[in-house]
């Protein structure tokens, strides 16, 4: 009997999710509550309605080919850091080519979700949706919730005296941020310095009278752009690099990725982080130092309380005439249709097994997908935790028994609860949890395996980008285009810059080609060297 699998909204969880099924030989049936795919990629000039999505001039923070999926390049001619329009083309494409929309009921919402009554045996959930207030009820053999978790404003105002009681100006969420227009020529305090305080610190600093930013925490800044105008993301995270995180001493790779940082401008003096903090966090900036180094942005301490107009800080300055207070302080997730028996026991992901199971269910039919946060692409982690996930769905791949299943997730760090710093509980390393999920689903590449047969896509594997293909080389879901376009993705990076020609006799790709040559015996050896120092388990070679 073919499973019917209830899959909720059509972002980027849901379209891999319904591919997924298919690729399965499962019935996907995908529950989208507006009238079309995208999720948050899917800019509207509206914020009347409850959907979240992204402000006008967003561009990804991650690159085109360590963001896609493994299985369906971006056009090469798309560049590698894209606006909000080129994103949403790609899901339209990928969904046209795959045939995914067939499968997706547009404006239906989601009720409920609750097991049905011979749920220990069977599984089954019954979903209630309602389309056009018309009201159904379904049993699915398994449901993959795919609402990510930029769901509802989180907006800290008890955090913030007078904010509410005292301050005549206005104050607002980053989610209802479209454009700069409504704050053309006035004061604005933004609190908050993730990417998006950021990015919309600096986009208000053209048009605004003056921009201050607010933040509490040790913050590094780092470019798109890394060596030789290279993307950041394509020259820092490779297998090499995971390597030697694993191989060397935290504080010692934490020394040499502070230095890092500071060779592009001295972020102490800047007010922003310094090298002896233990606790900071990263954002992806061009633009912000210039910013504070011309003073269109200044930056300033956590705020202590508000008055009529103006905002005094923790470090005892105020500053006057404030005339809009914008909250960057990010987002809670929540999962309203589940049954509360459920919905009660995921705090955050960390609850979960492997950060997608809820481990306490006797059957093992309700995943969560999309609700973790990366070092790198979320979009390629969603990808495999489907892969994964449709799997042990159709049989092919197990999970543990429930007990050992809990185990794993209480030998997890200790849970933090819906809040502010809650969030930095999602984060995880992208090649450590993607390989953990590859491996779990079969589908890991083994560098050592490649070097024996294939040396010249073992380097481009182990020393190039930890790009979303490898994933495509080995297990169920391999692709026959892998091996190509992990060999050319320099190349189609490199395409849309060639809009005019410059006669150069250097091949700035030798030089790495000669890198990995160098490099493989003296990683190899240390790698056999250092082993028996190290607990024995988890090893950056395994397959």
């Amino acid at each position: 009997m073919v499973w019917r699998v209830a899959v909720i909204g059509a972002g980027v969880g849901g379209l891999v999710s319904v591919k997924c099924c298919l690729d399965e030989g499962l019935e996907p049936i995908c529950f989208e509550s507006s009238e079309d795919i995208g999720g948050v990629w899917r800019y509207t000039d509206s914020t009347d309605d409850s959907r979240v999505s992204v402000y006008r001039s967003v561009i990804t923070n991650t690159s085109k080919e360590m963001s896609c999926f493994s299985d369906f390049p971006y056009p090469e001619d798309f560049p590698s850091y894209l606006p909000h329009s080129l994103v949403l083309e790609y899901f339209r494409m990928y969904a046209q080519h795959f045939d995914l929309l067939q499968h997706i009921r547009f404006q239906t919402t989601v009720l409920s979700v609750r097991k049905c009554p011979d749920f220990t045996t069977s599984g089954q959930w019954e979903v209630v949706t309602k389309t056009g207030g018309v009201c159904e009820s379904h049993i699915f053999d398994a449901v993959m919730v795919c609402t990510g978790h930029y769901q509802e404003p989180y907006l800290p105002l008890a955090s913030f005296p007078g904010i509410e009681s005292r301050f005549k100006g206005q104050h607002l969420h980053s989610r209802e941020y479209r454009d700069v227009q409504a704050f053309r020529g006035k004061r604005v305090l933004v609190v908050g310095i993730g990417n998006t305080g950021g990015d919309l610190s600096v986009e208000l600093s053209r048009v605004a009278a003056k921009v201050f930013l607010s933040t509490r925490s040790n913050t590094w800044v780092i470019s798109r752009v890394s060596d030789h105008g290279f993307p950041c993301d394509m020259v820092g995270t490779t297998r090499f690099n995971h390597f030697l995180d694993w191989l060397l001493p935290s504080a010692l790779t934490r020394r040499i990725r502070f230095r890092k940082f500071n060779s592009w401008f001295n972020h102490t003096n800047y007010g922003l982080a310094s090298s002896k903090s233990s606790k900071f966090k990263m954002i992806i900036n061009e633009e912000l130092p210039f910013c504070l180094l011309s003073g269109t942005v200044v930056l300033k301490p956590n705020v202590k309380e508000f008055t009529e107009n103006s905002s005094v800080f923790e470090d005892g300055t105020t500053e006057e005439n404030i005339d809009v207070v914008l909250f960057a302080t990010g987002y809670n997730f929540s999962f309203p249709f589940l049954e509360e028996s459920v919905r009660n026991v995921i705090d955050d992901n960390r609850s979960l097994y492997k950060c997608i199971f809820p481990p306490q269910l006797e059957k093992p039919t309700l995943a969560i997908i999309g609700l973790i946060q990366l070092t790198g692409s979320i979009m390629v982690g969603s990808e495999m935790q489907a892969r994964w996930v449709t799997g042990i769905f159709a049989g092919w791949n197990k999970l543990p028994p429930s007990c050992r299943m809990m185990a794993d997730v209480l030998k997890r760090k200790p849970q933090v609860k819906r809040n502010s710093s809650g969030r930095e509980n999602l984060k995880m390393s992208f090649i450590s949890y993607t390989d953990e999920i590859a491996a779990c689903a079969g589908v890991k590449p083994s560098v050592l395996r490649l070097l024996l047969t294939d040396p010249q896509l073992a380097l481009a594997v182990f020393f190039g980008p930890c790009s979303p293909y490898q994933f495509r080389l080995v297990g169920r879901g391999k692709w026959s285009g892998a091996r190509a376009a992990i060999l050319t993705q320099w190349q189609r990076t490199l395409k849309p810059l060639r809009t005019r020609v410059v006669d150069d006799n250097s091949d700035s790709s030798s030089g790495w080609h000669w890198m990995c040559l160098l490099s493989l015996p003296a990683a190899l050896t240390a790698g056999f060297l250092f082993s028996k120092y190290h607990q024995p388990g988890w090893s950056p070679w395994a397959g």
